[in-house]
Order: structure tokens, then C-alpha cells, then sequence
């Protein structure tokens, strides 16, 4: 189905500034006189392949990360539909280059590499307007709208308004994983002021220079922007994105059962994370509930990976107390436990009698967990004397290194599996290379989240979903699991590979829409087949014919 922006028909130089109608050279003889368009473009009509191969091949070409970034960027500026099509076709290669890793350098100099707003800037200086600032946007069917006030950017901390990356990056995905349309994505940053202090004294920051609100100003402007979008963009999802740990669970209980919202870094990498654990069972044997995890971290991300997997063990017969037994958290001062009085709220439900130990090895060798989990952004945590221990206590130890970007890995896929002479169950946040291990070949699966939200975010759209319940990410792992194939596991790998990652985020909407329907928070009228509406739903970049 055609957008809204068809039925405005802009001519001439307008068109070729309309990021979702422009089709650069690949506007044909017809279109070109009927449009305006004559002699504003080269003569030679492009096709769309002809388009493609030009853009990879001026990727390919490129000396880093940073200047394919830059480049698919400013295409995805110029051409929409081109740069769709281009990432869609060519995934596994370009999805580390538009999101993770790359995409958190591009945020650390973001500001010097600024040319054009992608999304939108709210601060607190526009209290008392944003719902103005926001029909300001030039599409009003807004679907998905993904925020972050920027404290807590995957592992490199406090980016300010810098962070705008990564609300960007995230809807890039929701359109090339599970077919959102690009027009009905909003990406926006909260600017309330940073404490990177590096920032601050930075002559070309583009966000407030003043340090970050922390007072009832904050919550009267998230309060304002929550109000003004179910204003203006009724329809909207609300995604949280990288806040700081206090706000990102705070915000989340204060709004979750009032809008249609949740918070990726705690629920969608806890879904990803349960998925990549069902898949690991059909390698080790038993249930999740045989188990036992250590996590490494103890924030957002691994609270909500350890209350999933409570909810997932409960399914399976034990008690809330027993479940819990069965997930420990190390933090930067030491193992969680009951004797601790430092603790912030979310971390008490984990604290466990047990003794103190300060470092992570002594916890492994005093608990001995079948599976360790990192989420701390803390790079090298799981160190050779770690996984070796894991590899004596386990005949397959899970090793879970999350942590974004690669320089935040706990450990990378060669050193896990190395270490544990090749019986690693090994996935991680970023991308590894597939290895040789003694003559077998060993892939690494990534635990991205991108395999969770995109779907979650389609199912939510396709259902008229009011709210996002915690059972759509108990449902969105039992979908993502099942997609992965016996010749994956045969490979080591515990997720699909991503070029199937618009078939995977079908069947994670369809799930999801079944909650929808099951829980009555559904607002549209169910079809016959959740899954064939779910890929009847998915946007697919090509060229409109704009004039016979």
C-alpha cells in the first residue's frame, strides 16, 4: 500500500528532496516530463539494481565503518527506498555498519559529522510546546516512535543528545527486519543535558550545554511528551531506549500499564536472550529450569533477562523464590547478596543468602551456574580462568557475552571457544567471525535485539495492540527459538542467520498479535492467519510508478 506521501504529488526539485518519493535516476523518460524532472538528473535511466550495485560498490570501496555509515546514512537521507532495498539484500554484511558496532563511534562524534536532524530534539527548554514541536513532523501516521535521552548509550555511557543514533538505528531496523513502513517511524532524542563533561567543553555539541536535569523537570517533560504523543500520534508505540538504569525501570512501571510503551534494553534483550537459552537446551538436554545463571551486570539489561527467566521457569512448575535461586547477579562491588545494604530496588529481588565474594571467578567457582550471562559493558569480565572454569564445571557451558559495543565483549568468540577446547554455547551483542576449531567449523550466534523488537513492534501494528505485556516477549522467544534450524545448532550457532530475519520477525508478529488477541488488547479485528497478515503488513522497498 502507497504511504500518505503519494497523494501530494510534488514536482521538480521538491520530489527529488522527498527522501520516501525520490528515486534519483530511476525516475523513467515518462515520469521525468510529466514531473518536472527533465534535465534535473543525468540522462540514463537507472534501475533500481543499477542503483544497488552502485551503492555497494561505493560501500565496498570506503575505508571504514565510519565513512560506509556516514554514506548509507546520508543515502538513507536522500533515497529511502534505495537504501531499503540495499540494506535488506545485503543484511548480514550491513547491519553491523548501520547499527552495532559502528553505530556507536557514529554517536561519539556525532556532533562533528551533523549535517541534517533525522529525527526530532525535544528539550527542556520546549516544555510547555511539545506537542506543537511534534506536529511539526512532516507524517502524521506514526506507528513507532523510539526515545532516548541519550545517559546510557549501549556501553559507552552518557552521549547527550548525541544519541540520536541510536533512535535512528533502531527504526532503520524496524523497517529492514520486519517491514515497518519508513513513514510511519519517529525517531526523537530528549535533550536534558548531559554529564559528559567532554561534551560539554566540545565547541561543536549540538544538545544543551548545561549537566543532566535530574529534579521534577525531567518528569514533567517526559510526562508532557507522553500526553502530546497520544495527542498527536494516537496509534504510536513508545519504545524506551538507552536511559540510565534508575529511569529506564522507573519510567517503564510508571507508564506501562498506561500506554502502549516498553522498554527494549530490559524486555527486548531479555526476549532475545530467552530465546537464544530455549535454543541452548536442545543442545545440553533438560529444561530452562535445570539451570543455573550467573549474570555479569546487574542493570537494566540483566534484571530484565533474570525476571523473564523467572517468569519462563514458573511456566515449568517452580515457585517465584525457587526460579530466583536459580539467577545471581555480580555487579561492580561484588556478587548480589542479602547482606549487602547498598542495593538499588530493582536488585533486591536477587540478592540471595549466600557469603560475600568480591570478583566474578570466585562466584563462578563458588555457584558453579551452567550458563553465565554478560550485560555489564565491562569488556574482558569472562577472562580465561573463567570460561575454563565453566568448561570444568559444565560438559557444555553457555557463555553469553552481550555487552555493545565489541570493545565491551566479555570475551570474543574465538577466545570462548578456544578456551573451552570448542564445547562453548557461545553468543555475544556483537558480530564475531565463524572460526575453525580443530577442523570444525564453530558460528557464532548474536544475541541482537534487533531478532525481538522489529517483530514486537509489527505484531503490536497488526493487532491495534493498547498494551505490550511482558507475555509478548515470553512469546516473541518461544517464536524466535523455534526458527532456529537443526543446521544452525549443528553449527553452534543458538539464533537463525540474520538473511532470514523478515520470516523470523513474521512469526515473532504473529505470536505477539496472538497475545494481543488472547489477553483482549487487541483493537483490530483478527484475520483468518496472524502470520500471512504479518507479511501482508510488511513494507517492501521497490519504485511506485508515479505516471503511466
Amino acid at each position: 500500500m502507497k504511504p500518505a506521501s503519494f497523494q501530494l504529488h510534488p514536482r521538480g526539485a521538491d520530489l527529488l528532496h522527498d527522501r520516501l518519493l525520490n528515486k534519483g535516476a530511476g525516475f523513467s523518460e515518462t515520469e521525468r516530463d510529466a514531473l518536472g524532472l527533465r534535465g534535473l538528473l543525468p540522462p540514463r535511466v537507472a534501475s533500481l539494481d543499477d542503483q544497488v550495485a552502485r551503492v555497494l560498490e561505493n560501500v565496498r570501496s570506503m575505508p571504514t565503518a565510519l565513512t560506509q555509515y556516514r554514506y548509507l546514512v546520508g543515502l538513507l537521507d536522500r533515497n529511502t527506498t534505495l537504501f531499503f532495498r540495499v540494506v535488506m539484500d545485503n543484511l548480514d554484511e550491513l547491519m553491523p555498519i548501520i547499527y552495532t558496532p559502528t553505530v556507536g563511534q557514529a554517536c561519539q562524534e556525532y556532533g562533528h559529522v551533523f549535517q541534517q536532524a533525522q529525527g526530532m530534539f525535544i528539550s527542556l527548554e520546549d516544555r510547555g510546546r511539545v506537542a506543537d514541536i511534534l506536529r511539526n513532523w512532516h507524517y502524521d501516521d506514526v506507528r513507532i516512535i523510539v526515545v532516548t535521552d541519550g545517559e546510557r548509550i549501549l556501553g559507552l555511557g552518557d552521549q547527550g543528545a548525541n544519541g540520536m543514533g541510536i533512535p535512528v538505528g533502531k527504526l532503520a531496523l524496524y523497517t529492514a527486519c520486519a517491514g515497518v513502513h519508513p513513514e510511519q517511524c519517529l525517531p526523537i532524542t530528549l535533550d536534558v543535558g548531559t554529564n559528559n563533561q567532554k561534551l560539554l567543553d566540545d565547541p561543536l555539541y549540538i544538545g544543551l550545554k548545561r549537566n543532566r536535569e535530574r529534579s521534577e523537570a525531567y518528569d514533567a517533560l517526559v510526562e508532557e511528551f507522553i500526553l502530546a504523543v497520544q495527542q498527536v500520534f494516537p496509534r504510536a508505540i513508545v519504545q524506551f531506549e538507552d536511559f540510565g538504569n534508575a529511569n529506564a525501570f522507573r519510567l517503564l512501571h510508571h507508564y506501562r500499564d498506561r500506554i502502549c510503551t516498553f522498554d527494549d534494553d530490559i524486555q527486548g534483550t531479555a526476549g532475545v536472550v530467552l530465546a537464544g537459552l530455549y535454543a541452548s537446551l536442545r543442545l545440553t538436554g533438560g529444561k530452562l529450569s535445570d539451570h543455573k545463571f550467573l549474570f555479569y551486570g546487574a542493570g537494566e539489561a540483566g534484571i530484565g533477562i533474570g525476571d523473564l527467566i523467572v517468569t519462563a521457569m514458573m511456566e515449568e512448575g517452580l515457585s517465584e523464590a525457587e526460579a530466583r535461586l536459580r539467577c545471581w547477579f555480580v555487579d561492580s562491588k561484588g556478587l548480589v547478596v542479602a547482606e549487602r545494604t547498598d542495593l538499588v530496588a530493582h536488585k533486591r529481588p536477587y540478592a540471595h543468602e549466600h557469603p560475600f565474594v568480591g570478583d566474578f571467578l570466585s562466584a563462578v567457582e563458588m555457584l558453579e551456574p551452567t550458563g553465565i550471562i554478560g550485560v555489564a559493558g565491562a569488556g574482558k569480565a569472562f577472562t580465561q580462568p573463567v570460561v575454563e572454569a565453566m568448561t570444568r564445571i559444565n560438559e557444555q557451558p553457555i557463555i553469553f557475552a552481550l555487552s555493545n559495543p565489541t570493545s565491551k565483549s566479555e570475551c570474543t568468540a574465538e577466545e570462548a571457544y578456544t578456551w573451552s577446547d570448542g564445547k562453548a554455547i557461545f553468543a555475544s551483542g556483537s558480530p564475531f567471525p565463524a572460526m575453525d576449531y580443530k577442523g570444525k567449523l564453530l558460528v557464532p550466534g548474536q544475541g541482537n535485539n534487533s531478532y525481538i523488537f522489529p517483530g514486537v513492534g509489527l505484531g503490536v501494528i497488526i493487532s491495534g495492540a493498547i498494551r505490550v505485556p511482558d507475555e509478548m516477549f515470553s512469546a516473541s522467544a518461544k517464536a524466535l527459538a523455534a526458527q532456529v534450524g537443526e543446521d544452525d545448532l549443528a553449527l553452534g550457532r543458538v539464533y537463525p542467520a540474520l538473511d532470514r530475519i523478515r520470516e523470523v520477525s513474521a512469526h515473532i508478529a504473529a505470536a505477539v498479535a496472538q497475545v494481543a488477541y488472547d489477553r483482549e488488547l487487541a483493537t483490530v479485528p483478527k484475520p483468518d492467519d496472524l502470520l500471512v497478515a504479518a507479511r501482508a503488513a510488511m513494507y517492501e522497498p521497490r519504485y511506485e510508478l508515479y505516471v503511466n
